[in-house]
């Protein structure tokens, strides 16, 4: 896959930025949505729920690309998320389903510079019942609407190993521009990892933000669920 050098920042390189402030620090309250609600991980809470969810993903895909799993029992999944997922960076979000409240995923914000307004997500996982839904699509634009709104970060950050077409598609479909490849950025379960980069800025938000809100809209989707218009007819 390759996409096309965008930049489209609105400031020129070495312009002054008058009045800036550092951006705000992300916090363990829950954030809630019309499809979902994050919370943040609880492997007490929520340990259960996950292992299943993502235990039903037969061929254990989902951990191809995530530098840890898959777990063999639920107490080892525990045990990883005690260690590794308490913290304030990266700041762990369960993904939970408001009928049901179950745990359907996670996803994380990490590397956060307030100093220059500058946050990533990541660790996303999604176990079946949450990927290519309403649901799904919904975090992306909380955390990003959290991140930018509520925040004031001036950068969102997405990263992945650049064999993961996937994650790739998926950071172009939610508004991402493709800002080049990390040669030999990492190693991870015994293979190089070249490392994609992406980001939205502050100044594309808007527009990206109403994009998100035409489609999450109950009029853009049947009564079985399928959508009329895609995200990229409203950008």
């Amino acid at each position: 896959m390759i996409e096309p050098r965008s930049y489209r920042s609105k400031f020129p390189v070495g312009f002054p930025i008058e009045n800036w402030k550092p951006a705000g620090t992300p916090t363990r309250t829950p954030i809630f949505g019309s499809w979902c609600r994050l919370e943040p991980l609880n492997g007490e809470i929520h340990g259960n729920s996950l292992f299943e969810e993502f235990s039903e993903d037969t061929n254990a895909a989902l951990w191809t690309y995530l530098p840890y799993g898959p777990f063999e029992n639920v107490e080892d999944f525990k045990n990883w998320i005690k260690k590794n997922c308490l913290g304030s960076d990266p700041l762990f979000h369960a993904i939970i389903d408001p009928h049901t409240n179950r745990a359907l995923g996670v996803a994380s914000y990490l590397r956060i510079n307030q100093s220059s307004g500058v946050i990533e997500v990541g660790h996303i996982n999604y176990g079946p019942k949450l990927q290519q839904s309403r649901a799904g699509t919904e975090v992306m634009y909380l955390m990003m609407k959290h991140a930018f709104d509520d925040l004031g970060y001036r950068r969102y950050e997405w990263k992945c190993d650049a064999l993961n077409e996937r994650s790739r598609k998926a950071a172009v479909r939610l508004g991402m521009t493709f800002e080049g490849l990390f040669r030999q950025a990492t190693i991870y379960k015994n293979r190089n990892r070249d490392t994609a980069w992406y980001s939205i800025l502050d100044c594309e938000w808007p527009q990206m933000k109403n994009a998100f809100e035409k489609w999450l809209a109950p009029g853009n989707f049947l009564k079985n669920g399928e959508q009329i218009g895609h995200l990229n007819d409203f950008k």
